[in-house]
């Protein structure tokens, strides 16, 4: 055997093996695959899966098929009152025809990012331009969001992408024009606290006037009931004394007596200038007369 006959063998294997490395290729199935010949595309995409080709005639490029995010940088877009908001968002986005992204991007993901991006700034400036600051802020953010979707996805069909989400994850007002807010929303709260104090103070006032009126009406009621229990009691008390007195009159007379000499003698330099048959000192005389 001739001894160049195993470097034959060898280069046989090798060319052999060049020739089916560049016959087959795999195309994973986080891809999508197309097909070029010369430089020329051919065919409609690949998918998953194993797949032949023409050797050193014909190459494929592959192209990501998973979900992708553009994550643009804060813009400003002015409102429909001419007022600057901040706008932060973001897409989510795939490549659905490779052959038609090729075509628009030569692609280039870089490329295919800038002119997603410029059509969602359109349809950014478009909505807010539309819409007041408040609206823009407040109250239609889910309605921008839907409204600027369905202009994104239909204007980037030409880019041989399909649109999954549109997100707007902030929404700010400048921070000239937030000083400026938030001052008319203090001055708008303390005017509502200062209304709501002055409306709880004038309520106390009533109340208070109300309990007032109400202490001065039952504390007359119950003067007047103890009135008429005491004018009762009195009148009561004197049936009584008359009904005990009416029963001896000289002792009545008599017992009423030596209280007027309790009372009128009760102090060491009491001096009473009295004619001395005077009724004050008849009891002192031995008796009734």
């Amino acid at each position: 055997m001739n001894n160049s006959t195993p470097m034959v063998l060898v280069a046989v294997a090798i060319a052999a093996l060049l020739v089916v490395s560049n016959t087959f290729f795999i195309v994973d199935q986080r891809e999508k695959a197309l097909l070029f010949q010369v430089g020329e595309l051919k065919g409609d995409a690949y998918g998953p899966g194993l797949h032949a080709k023409i050797p050193f005639f014909q190459t494929v490029r592959k192209f990501d098929s998973r979900l992708l995010t553009l994550d643009n940088q804060t813009e400003n877009f002015l409102t429909g009152e001419k007022k600057n908001v901040e706008v932060d968002s973001f897409v989510k986005w795939r490549i659905s025809d490779p052959a038609t992204y090729y075509r628009a991007t030569g692609g280039q993901e870089l490329v295919a990012l800038d002119r997603l991006s410029a059509i969602v700034n359109r349809g950014l400036r478009d909505e807010f331009g539309a819409r007041t600051i408040q609206q823009a802020v407040s109250d239609e953010r889910d309605v921008i969001m839907q409204d600027l979707e369905r202009k994104v996805i239909n204007n980037v069909g030409e880019l041989g992408i399909e649109i999954v989400d549109v997100r707007l994850k902030s929404i700010n007002l400048p921070k000239t024009v937030s000083e400026s807010v938030y001052d008319r929303m203090r001055a708008e709260r303390a005017r509502v606290a200062s209304d709501l104090r002055a409306r709880g103070a004038e309520e106390a006032e009533k109340i208070r006037a109300e309990a007032d009126r109400e202490a001065q009406i039952t504390l007359a009621q119950a003067y007047k009931a103890s009135e008429e229990l005491r004018g009762l009691g009195d009148a009561r008390a004197a049936d009584v004394y008359a009904e005990s007195y009416g029963q001896d009159p000289e002792f009545y007379d008599f017992y009423r007596s030596l209280n007027v000499y309790r009372s009128s003698f009760g102090g060491g330099s009491d001096v009473l200038v009295l004619q001395p048959d005077s009724p004050f000192f008849k009891y002192f005389r031995g008796g009734a007369r």
